[in-house]
């Protein structure tokens, strides 16, 4: 009986030095360099002063891409270029229910960036807090091939996810992340790194961030990248981590005060260590709101404007970060270039073996034989 409880005592203290041989130890500078390695920082990448660095701006949309909101995309969106000629672009972080594929295709052949935002989007948020690893897997990397199948677009373009409702699933999602070639994360939002505010860093070392929606990483996962959500001010100046969540926000209907609004939070990067400026939108609040959106117009063209901001993808500021240069070198690189390809439309009609509903969606690929879902992405 000793010897049992012997052996259970040495697999249990085992099991906690293993745990704790996973948790990350402080960023050293010296050890964690560009362009694969890059510590929890507000310091501009590459040690360039803020009149040299790129300001770049990323206006982001949330879940499912549908035949209302993609008439909003294309009026707010499309033909826009930044002032090195370059088409300026957006990302989106999609959902798979509802999404029609055919528009995900139109996205993506237009040079905006798809990204994932889980299959689900399951409700409530504390799926998301408890997901394992394999829900994690699930959601996300099988969405992966889903979406490179339904909207034909190539899987390597896809390198960015988001959880829904920012919450945090711990290590696994990153772990996911690492095992299966994503990227960058934009779901770990800060109120503590506003002014001056966080460049994206990597989860080699450990990081300085705040921790608002637990639980967040606590192991070395070398070269995935945290693209942190900076925080807008609102009029009380309260943080609001996505635009439609400020809570005193402008008058819907007053175009100028939402104009001043956008200007006023994007100054504060500008004028300060011009970490990314994020634009983190839902639809909804454009598509009902004509003042909000000739608002968002208004700013887009303003900064399309401007020598050195740049209005781009996440996986683009990623991308320079890695590599960082000089505004006016940056202006002189060749534009982004990116595979078009064809979609044929599909029309599908699928019973769902999930909950036995009937389910509509386009495609540019053949129709799956049931509605794709956890466990059956191609819906085989």
């Amino acid at each position: 009986m000793k010897c049992f409880a012997l052996l259970a005592l040495l697999l249990v203290s085992s099991a906690s030095l293993a745990e704790d041989s996973s948790t990350s130890s402080p960023c050293d500078p010296e050890a964690c360099k560009l362009p694969h390695c890059r510590c929890s920082s507000i310091e501009i990448p590459g040690g360039l002063a803020p009149r040299d660095t790129p300001q770049f701006v990323v206006v982001a949309f949330e879940d499912s891409v549908h035949e209302e909101n993609i008439v909003t995309y294309r009026r707010v969106l499309y033909n826009r270029r930044n002032s090195n000629g370059c088409a300026a672009s957006a990302t989106f972080f999609v959902s798979h229910l509802y999404t029609n594929y055919v528009f995900v295709n139109e996205l993506y052949n237009r040079g905006h960036e798809v990204a994932l935002h889980s299959m689900t989007h399951m409700n409530p948020s504390t799926y998301w807090r408890d997901a394992t690893y394999d829900v994690i897997k699930q959601e996300f990397a099988d969405q992966r091939v889903q979406m490179s199948h339904f909207a034909n677009i190539p899987y390597d373009s896809i390198t960015g996810m988001r959880l829904p409702f920012l919450q945090l699933s711990g290590d696994n999602s990153y772990r996911v992340m690492s095992d299966y070639g994503l990227k960058y994360d934009s779901s770990w939002a800060t109120n503590a790194y506003t002014n001056p505010a966080l460049w994206p860093y990597t989860l080699d070392y450990q990081s300085t961030q705040d921790c608002l929606a637990p639980p967040c990483p606590n192991a070395s996962i070398p070269g995935v990248w945290v693209k942190p959500i900076i925080p807008w001010v609102d009029l009380d100046g309260n943080p609001c981590s996505l635009v439609h969540e400020c809570y005193h926000s402008p008058d819907r209907f007053n175009e100028t005060e939402w104009f001043q609004f956008f200007l006023s939070n994007f100054e504060r990067h500008y004028f300060g260590n011009r970490a990314p400026f994020g634009v983190f939108l839902l639809e909804a609040i454009l598509y009902p709101f004509p003042a909000v959106q000739n608002a968002l117009q208004r700013f887009l063209d303003v900064i399309n404007n401007l020598d050195d901001v740049f209005m781009v993808t996440a996986d683009e500021v990623i991308e320079w970060v890695k590599n960082p240069v000089p505004v006016n070198e940056y202006r002189t690189q060749a534009c982004r270039q990116f595979i078009p390809t064809t979609c044929v439309a599909s029309q599908c009609e699928v019973i769902s073996s999930y909950d036995g509903r009937e389910y509509e969606f386009e495609s540019c690929n053949v129709c799956p034989r049931v509605y794709p879902w956890l466990g059956n992405p191609l819906g085989q």
